[in-house]
Parts: structure tokens; C-alpha cells; sequence
């Protein structure tokens, strides 16, 4: 590692940060220290953050709002990327929507709604980014990326930089080929139709509503937490199970939405973990359904 240092601050290869709390960059506000948290600000710092790490042999974390993961207290041993500054653009062309992996998926959906594109509607309330987004294969309300998605450029872990259209991509349910393959997303590119802007504007301000309503969005969390059984929804289990607003430590079950676990103030990532399994044998115990996390618990335990 101390090599790997040397020649990135001697090349000024990208902006490092040394023993980072991770609980800044995570939307939990959950998380002990990165050993190096690396801000690539552009394609090329990237490309080159990646090369320089495959030749000393070093292995790596993606990062990027932090809004679907849980880093353990004691933090991420290595080096974790976070993606930034140049990576946060979009543009349009035709109806194809591209943009940087840093940008914010709720804003390409109000983007693309600008510009009169529907298909993006459902990705009004997941707060992440497009990189993201890409490699959870994010989704709600019914649709998900795998849906609108035309192409990604990624840099896999030699450094090589590969363009990824759909077929390549394995998407399924809350997974894409990234789960099997070490790799960082670049760009991404999504095919809409052309949309009325009233009615999409409308329908978006109706989830916008919805969501206000029915998700403690005032509180540090990650969203669900837990993905959807066949045929049925992990909320309506928790709630059933009378666990809404049920804590340990700082974690709780959300009051608005049983899905959530949100941090009340001083919740750890043991609390969060302690509480998940709580929720999972309980849920089970009643219902026979085993709960599968939908948040990715990352970090040394």
C-alpha cells in the first residue's frame, strides 16, 4: 500500500483521502474508516486510479452515494473509489439519456421528464447514483434499470475499459454482472420514449407525494432493506410481525415503512445488523419466509 501511496501522489493520478470515515459518504451515516478513500474526478483518473492499483496488485471497493450499503464499524480495509467531480454530468441525444456514474439517479429522472422522455418515473426515489443504480439494477413502483438500459462503459479491474450493452449485463432481480465481476461503471447510456411533460411531470409529483408520505425520508437510512418475496412484500411482513418501531441501540424499524430501518442518532452498523437479524427470525418464525438483505453489508467484521 505505502508503494501504491508513493506513485499515486507522485503522479497525481486523483485526490486521496487517508483513514476517511466512511459514515460521511454513506446515506446511513454508518461507518468506520476507509484505509484510502480515492475521488477519481474524471474517465481518465479512473481508468488510471484502476491501472495503477491492478499493478501493485491491490484489490478494491465501489462507492458511490452509499444509499444501498451498510459499512461495518470497523471500516474497509484497502482502498475504496468514489467516483466524482466530471463524472457528474448528463446528456441527451435523441431519446437516449447518458450520463457520468457520480450523477444522481432522482436527477436524470427529473431531467429526462424536462426533456419530455418517459421510463424514468420510477427512478424518482431511489437515492443513489447512476453507477450505482447500474450495478444494483435499482428499482421500484414496478420497473427497474434492466428496463431502459442500452449500454455501460466499465473499467474492469486491469484498467480496461469495456463497453457492457444490456445482453452482456445478467440483470436480475437487484443484481447485475458487476456482483460477479470486479468492475466500475464510467457512463451509462438509457433508450426512453417521448412522453408528454404534463403527464409525466404529474406522475412523478403523484410518487413524489407518495413517498413523502410513506417513507421516513427526514432520517438517515438506505432505503429497503430487505427485497421483495415472490408474490409478496417485505413491509407487509414486518408490519404483520408488529415490528414497526421496534429498536436496538440506535436502529430502528421505521413507523412510516416497516422496510426501513432508520438511524435515530447514534445507531451503529452492529445495531443495524443485530436488528436485521432480529427482523429476519421473527418474520420467519411467523411466516416461514426467510427475509434476504437488500442492502450490501460491506467492511472488516
Amino acid at each position: 500500500m505505502e508503494a501504491f501511496i508513493a506513485e499515486l501522489k507522485q503522479s497525481g493520478t486523483a485526490e486521496y483521502l487517508p483513514g476517511e470515515p466512511l459514515s460521511k459518504h454513506t446515506t446511513w451515516k454508518i461507518g468506520g474508516p476507509a484505509d484510502l478513500l480515492i475521488l477519481p474526478r474524471n474517465r481518465a483518473e479512473l481508468i488510471a486510479t484502476v491501472k495503477l492499483l491492478h499493478k501493485h496488485g491491490l484489490g478494491w471497493n465501489n462507492l458511490g452515494r452509499g444509499s444501498n450499503m451498510l459499512v461495518s464499524d470497523k471500516g474497509i480495509r484497502g482502498v475504496v473509489i468514489k467516483p466524482s467531480g466530471d463524472l457528474d454530468y448528463v446528456r441527451f441525444e435523441g431519446t437516449t439519456a447518458i450520463a457520468g456514474a457520480s450523477y444522481s439517479f432522482i436527477k436524470l429522472s427529473v431531467m429526462a421528464g424536462r426533456e419530455g422522455l418517459t421510463g424514468l418515473e420510477f427512478a424518482g426515489g431511489i437515492p443513489g447514483t447512476v453507477g450505482g443504480a447500474v450495478y444494483m439494477n435499482a428499482g421500484a413502483l414496478g420497473s427497474d434499470v434492466s428496463r431502459i438500459f442500452k449500454y455501460a462503459d466499465i473499467v474492469l479491474e486491469t484498467g480496461e475499459l469495456v463497453r457492457f450493452e444490456s445482453e452482456d449485463m445478467r440483470f436480475s432481480y437487484r443484481h447485475s454482472i458487476l456482483h460477479e465481476i470486479k468492475g466500475a461503471v464510467v457512463e451509462a447510456a438509457f433508450e426512453l420514449q417521448k412522453g408528454e411533460r404534463m403527464e409525466i411531470a404529474s406522475a412523478m409529483a403523484s410518487n413524489k407525494e407518495r413517498r413523502i408520505r410513506t417513507q421516513p425520508l427526514q432520517q438517515p437510512s438506505a432505503g429497503s432493506v430487505f427485497r421483495n418475496p415472490p408474490d409478496d412484500y417485505a413491509a407487509r411482513l414486518i408490519q404483520e410481525a408488529e415490528l414497526k418501531g421496534f429498536s436496538i441501540g440506535g436502529a430502528q424499524v421505521s413507523e412510516q415503512h416497516a422496510n426501513f430501518i432508520v438511524n435515530t442518532g447514534q445507531a451503529t452498523a452492529r445495531d443495524v445488523l443485530a436488528l436485521m437479524s432480529h427482523i429476519q427470525s421473527t418474520v420467519e418464525e411467523r411466516f416461514g419466509v426467510r427475509l434476504v438483505p437488500e442492502v450490501l453489508v460491506v467492511g472488516e467484521r
